[in-house]
């Protein structure tokens, strides 16, 4: 990245560039926004954009307060080079707080730079250094069980809902792809008519080679309702399993049945993992961490009354197994000890009203790793009983949090492809050196509905909300209405926190208000 542009420089870049105008009609030279805009990451100064071009191009970015672009603030320029697949992302920062901020795009042509591309522009709010409404969406799973984009119906619409609420914020709670599910043309469906996706070579089988994985995000990005919904509303992004591959865990051998079906060439899920880690964070508008230049967690600040802790539950755990060890080892480890390390100091340390966790798994329900073989835990619960396994791990999380009095924690996850409420009380609860809490389930965005799974009793959970498929049926395409969001709002005011679970029309399910303590 080349040193900040001021605004005498992109003022006075314009103007000569206007002077070519001839070069600028040559329509086949002009670099072009192959896959819309993204932002992310969003603080109350700074901000992370996102855009990728569909050659070699220089990318000059400029920010403003104004649609018109009448008072540029400052901006960057930012090569799209084969290297990073021609994506590019940049953090501009000097922001003013609880502010509109209209971004612009334009590529240059690098061999002819009088040649310009069409600029296009995106937006987002700051974040509020004063206590004003705040609210956001949340849900996971894009593209899986080989539901694709149906322009017919429509494409993926829940993205279009979600855009309805016009939350500040959008967090994809993880699985933001399916790179382990190929799409195919057309899919059966119970009623006997046709699911017609959209087809791409790389959507073709299970994602191995960097090409592959980069092609299941550009896959997604074709949805014209994800495109609008990234323009207008900042992406909060973490990863899960389906970044990679189903139920992976660090140094797995890909010798189960299910590689075996999936057609795995690769014989170790390490390898899956590095390329899988690299296309995520090119195609993903999320801050890049030089002491950890692979690393999804962190902490996103929002406004005095809330701090977003994004957890990576995948990258740091130890083998998915019987889960039943009685003795925290590294076998046991699931945040890992850095990771909640840090976890621990930087609950501690926040000052915002709400201390939203966002987890890519829940802490509760039961999810087998093997289901070929009936086998092995996935996530964390592994049946009723005291605290085994991973569970340690979060038995000694949840006491830090009630030693450390660090109040009003909310957990808000995806993964299990159906919606849920959960309190969580001690008195319910096996292991009780803990204070009450909630977890919110959502999801999927656009993939099979599942479910329900079974609560474990460890942590006392109580399930006070759910909606799943009916009657047992399993893996639902999006075209039956299973898909699910959550909306969260907190008042400026009070501070109270309402959440409500909702499906892909936009209605509300189910909604509860949480008074700050």
């Amino acid at each position: 990245m080349s040193p900040p542009l001021t605004r005498r420089r992109v003022l006075a870049g314009a103007a000569a560039l206007s002077l070519a105008r001839p070069a600028i009609s040559r329509a086949a030279d002009r670099p072009a926004l192959s896959h819309g805009l993204q932002s992310g990451d969003v603080s109350g100064d700074e901000a992370v954009v996102w855009a990728r071009a569909d050659r070699p191009a220089r990318a000059v970015i400029a920010w403003a307060t104004t649609e018109r672009f009448a008072d540029i603030r400052g901006g960057v320029f930012v090569d799209a080079l084969p290297e990073s697949d021609l994506t590019v992302k940049t953090l501009l920062q000097g922001l003013p707080p609880d502010q509109d901020i209209h971004y612009r795009v334009q590529f240059q042509n690098l061999a002819e730079p009088t040649i310009l591309g069409e600029p296009l522009t995106g937006r987002f709010r700051s974040a509020p250094a004063r206590a004003r409404d705040v609210s956001f969406c949340w849900s996971g799973d894009t593209a899986g069980q080989g539901w694709g984009i149906d322009e017919s119906r429509g494409g993926m619409t829940i993205y279009a809902a979600m855009l309805r609420n016009r939350p500040d914020f959008f967090l994809h709670s993880g699985d933001t792809i399916y790179a382990d599910g190929p799409i195919q043309a057309e899919v059966r469906l119970p009623d006997g008519s046709l699911w017609r996706n959209l087809v791409t070579e790389e959507k073709a089988k299970a994602a191995e080679t960097l090409s592959e994985f980069r092609g299941a995000y550009k896959y997604n990005l074709r949805d014209r309702n994800l495109l609008a919904m990234n323009r207008a509303i900042p992406v909060l992004a973490q990863w899960d399993d389906h970044e990679v591959t189903n139920n992976w865990w660090p140094g797995e051998p890909l010798t189960r049945a299910e590689h075996r079906r999936r057609g795995y060439r690769e014989g170790n899920s390490l390898v899956l993992a590095a390329r899988a880690s690299r296309a995520f964070h090119e195609y993903m508008p999320m801050r890049f961490e030089p002491a950890e230049p692979g690393r999804v967690y962190r902490r996103v600040a929002y406004g005095p009354h809330l701090d977003v802790f994004l957890l990576d539950m995948r990258s740091y755990r130890g083998p998915n197994g019987a889960n039943d060890e009685t003795e925290a080892s590294a076998r046991t480890q699931f945040l890992g000890p850095v990771q909640l390390a840090w976890l621990k100091r930087a609950l501690k340390a926040s000052k915002a009203t709400w201390k939203a966790i966002a987890a890519d798994m829940p802490l509760g329900l039961v999810v087998t790793y093997d289901t070929d073989r009936t086998f092995g835990s996935e996530a964390v619960a592994q049946g009723d009983g005291p605290p085994l396994g991973r569970e340690l791990e979060i038995a000694d999380l949840l006491r830090f949090i009630r030693d450390e009095d660090i109040r009003n924690t909310v957990w808000f996850t995806a993964d299990v492809h159906y919606t849920a409420a959960h309190h969580y009380d001690p008195n319910r609860a096996r292991f009780q050196e803990f204070a009450p809490f909630w977890e919110f389930v959502s999801g999927p965005l656009h993939a099979g509905t599942f479910g329900p799974a079974k609560l474990d009793d460890t942590f006392g959970p109580q399930l006070r909300f759910v909606k799943a498929p009916p009657d047992g049926r399993q893996n639902l395409s999006p075209a039956e209405g299973y898909e699910f969001f959550g909306h969260v709002a907190i008042a400026g005011a009070t501070g109270q926190m309402t959440v409500t679970l909702k499906d892909a029309a936009d209605t509300d399910l189910w909604k509860t208000v949480l008074d700050p303590a």
